[in-house]
This record gives structure tokens, C-alpha cells and sequence, in this order.
């Protein structure tokens, strides 16, 4: 089903979960950059909030509102039917997500949301992939700051370098930054079930085709002291290298051989190791229920930094690549990244792919894959850095 096929759906985008932290954001987003004659619906469980959503942003009735609630199967279906893309704040995704991931590919619509969960993105395709390539679907994961600077960084960075060769790329995460309580239940939830996600992996292998005469390898680094940004190097396990380098698979650009790592950086040693043993800690909490529990109760969803906070934060991530006798300096970069530039990265591929001349793909895509040079350029004319920094 094409996209000219679904132009007679009465919404170019719904956002559900719209009265949530980030969608609340993502919906003022789109109230005051929405392009003239974009159809949208604010969506979500409680039709009075959304109401009273609509009318704070001072938004007409021309702007729908539909309630759907993923208790209730049918009423996600018809929120998909209605849509030719679909936006979704709803987590923890692989308890709320995948009725309506599968209602898109059924339907056609195209989907994308705001998780790093692994697991959940794993069984997606395992699950959905195939019907969504039928139907026409892009079930596009992971566009926020999951993982788009990252996935668009890479590929702006491969782009700086020599075509056909093998390529090295290393992404080193800077931010300073709070997170919400819809974040927190989102990374417990995942700490606490390793096992699932490692079996969630292993099935999407057996299913994923083999890649022939390439390849593209995502490891994880070791700690280092890493001279080219004069910083500690600490390995992130966060969804972003296996967002990249399905990237990397999937697209001929990045070489007959590619490999992506991904690291925090950190200044001082000491921060580095505390930022370790925090880590570490907060992992072990998760899988002790109680200490889930109160963990939770520190922050609950739809909490989040205010506005004065976020007016505060930024992010960086930096860029080494090499490949061909060349080494690229990259780097992107923006405000808050959590929220603000999460919401705006999130509404901008959603008007993206609504409206934007795309490649032609359907299935589980990333943003790189299905939207590279658009999306990145809609970022960065909304003010998000994509930028050389040296070449050698």
C-alpha cells in the first residue's frame, strides 16, 4: 500500500500518549512549526485531558482528538486506520507498545516511537517486520535522543569519508541533563529483564537474513583513555550501536566493512568511576522488586525537569572516523537532550515521514535507513548541529 494510497486517512499524524511529559512537549512542538494544512489528532486513554491539552496550546477543533487505550485492542486499530503516521510516547514499549505496532502493520500506517528498549524492538521485527513489508509500514524505533544524534551522526560521518572501503567509526557521548519519570520506569524495566532481552536477540538473529560480502560489527570498547578527545572512553550499553549498525547493514554506503562503537566521555577519572559504580548499582536494584518499586516511586511518569532545567541542558556527540587513508572530526550537538530536542527530533520525523520525498523502504527501518539526508536536514534547520569539526 502506497503512501499516495492512504492519503484519503482524515490524519496525516497522530501523536498518542500526547498528556504524557514528552508528549505534551512533542505536541507544542508541533503546534508551532506544523507546516499549513497538516491534519493531526492528540490521542491518548483520557479524551477530557486531551481536550484540555488542545485547548492550553491553543489549537482549534480542527485538531482531532481520539481516545485509545492498548487495554482495548480495537480502539488502537481504529487509531491506526485513521493515520498515515502514527507517533507514540506510550512506555515502557514492551509492556504497552506492540498493540499498536502490529495495528500499523496491519493497517499500513507508518509508526514510530521513543524507545531504547532492546527487547522490545527485537521482537517487533521478529513479529511484525514481515506484515509491515506487505502492507507497505516503516516501524521506525528509537527517534529521540534514542538514537537518532547517533544513527544520523554516524551515517553524516560516513558520508565524509572514501566510498568502497572498510570503515571505522567511534561515537563519544558528552551531555549534562535530567531524565523524567517515564525514562526511569523505561531503563528499569529493561535492567530488569536481561534475560528476556538476550533471548529476544538470539530469536531476531535467526531470523534476520545473513548480510553477503559485507559486514558490519557494532563491539563493545573497552574502557580507555581515548587521546583523540582527550577524555575517558566508558562503553555505553544503550540501544544506539545496534541502531547504527542495522544502519550499516542495511545500506551499501557504509562499506564492505563497517564497525561503530559507542562510548560516554568523561573528563576526570574519578567521574568516570563513579559514574561505573552508579551504574552498576542501579542495574543490581532493578532486579530486586522491591527496590524496583521504590526506585519508581522517586519519580513517577509523567514527572519530569522543568522548563528552567532544560533550558540548561545540552548534549554532544562526537565523531571519529577513518577509512581510505582519511580521519573525520564530527559532531552533533544541541540542547536539552532528554526532552526539548528529544520532542523536536520526534515531531520532525514524524512531519518527515508524512510529507518528506523518502526512499523507498517498508518494514522495521532505521531513521538513517528511511530518512537519512531529509531528516538530517530538517534538524538541523530546526537547530541541531551536524558539523565537520577536522578532516586529516
Amino acid at each position: 500500500m502506497s503512501r499516495l494510497k492512504r492519503t484519503d486517512r482524515p490524519h496525516d499524524i497522530v501523536l498518542f500518549g500526547a498528556t504524557g511529559f514528552v508528549g505534551t512537549l512533542t505536541a507544542r512542538y508541533l503546534a508551532a512549526h506544523a507546516p499549513e494544512g497538516l491534519r493531526w489528532a492528540l490521542a491518548g486513554r483520557d479524551e477530557n485531558r486531551l481536550r484540555a491539552l488542545r485547548d492550553r496550546l491553543g489549537l482549534g477543533a480542527d485538531v482531532g482528538v481520539l481516545r485509545a487505550d492498548v487495554g482495548e485492542p480495537a480502539t488502537v486499530r481504529a487509531l491506526a486506520e485513521h493515520a498515515r503516521v502514527v507517533a507514540s510516547t506510550v512506555g515502557p514499549y514492551v509492556r504497552y507498545g506492540e498493540e499498536l505496532v502490529a495495528a500499523c502493520a496491519d493497517s499500513g500506517a507508518d509508526y514510530l516511537d521513543l524507545t531504547g528498549e532492546p527487547e522490545f524492538v527485537d521482537l517487533m521485527y521478529v513479529r511484525h517486520d514481515a506484515r509491515a513489508r506487505e502492507t507497505g509500514a516503516r516501524l521506525v524505533h528509537a527517534c529521540g535522543f534514542d538514537s537518532i544524534p547517533h544513527d544520523l551522526g554516524a551515517y553524516f560521518t560516513v558520508r565524509q569519508l572514501p566510498e568502497g572501503v572498510p570503515l571505522t567509526v567511534d561515537g563519544y557521548v558528552t551531555a549534562d541533563a535530567t531524565f523524567s519519570g517515564g525514562t526511569l520506569a523505561s531503563a528499569l524495566t529493561q535492567m530488569a529483564r536481561g534475560p528476556q532481552m538476550l533471548a529476544a536477540s538470539r530469536d531476531r538473529g535467526r531470523h534476520e537474513p545473513r548480510l553477503m560480502g559485507r559486514r558490519a560489527t557494532a563491539p563493545t570498547g573497552a574502557p580507555r583513555f581515548a587521546k583523540e578527545i582527550g577524555a575517558w572512553a566508558l562503553p555505553l550499553p544503550t540501544i544506539d550501536a545496534q541502531i547504527v549498525r542495522r544502519s550499516a547493514r542495511t545500506l551499501e554506503r557504509y562499506g564492505p566493512d563497517f564497525r561503530y562503537r559507542h562510548y560516554a566521555a568523561v573528563r576526570r577519572l574519578p567521574v568516570a568511576l563513579g559514574g561505573v559504580a552508579a551504574v552498576g548499582a542501579l542495574v543490581t536494584a532493578a532486579q530486586l522488586p522491591p527496590a524496583r518499586r521504590w526506585l519508581s516511586d522517586r519519580l513517577r511518569p509523567g514527572d519530569g525537569p522543568s522548563a528552567e532545567k532544560r533550558a540548561k541542558s545540552w548534549f554532544s556527540v562526537r565523531f571519529v572516523g577513518e577509512g581510505g587513508g582519511r580521519r573525520v572530526f564530527t559532531e552533533v550537538a544541541g540542547g536539552d537532550p532528554g526532552y526539548d530536542e528529544t520532542a523536536k527530533m520526534f515531531a520532525e520525523s514524524a512531519l518527515c515521514l508524512a510529507f518528506d520525498d523518502l526512499p523507498p523502504t517498508a518494514g522495521q527501518v532505521t531513521t538513517a535507513q528511511s530518512m537519512g539526508d531529509a531528516l538530517t536536514e530538517r534538524l538541523r534547520v530546526a537547530g541541531i548541529t551536524f558539523r565537520v569539526a577536522a578532516t586529516f
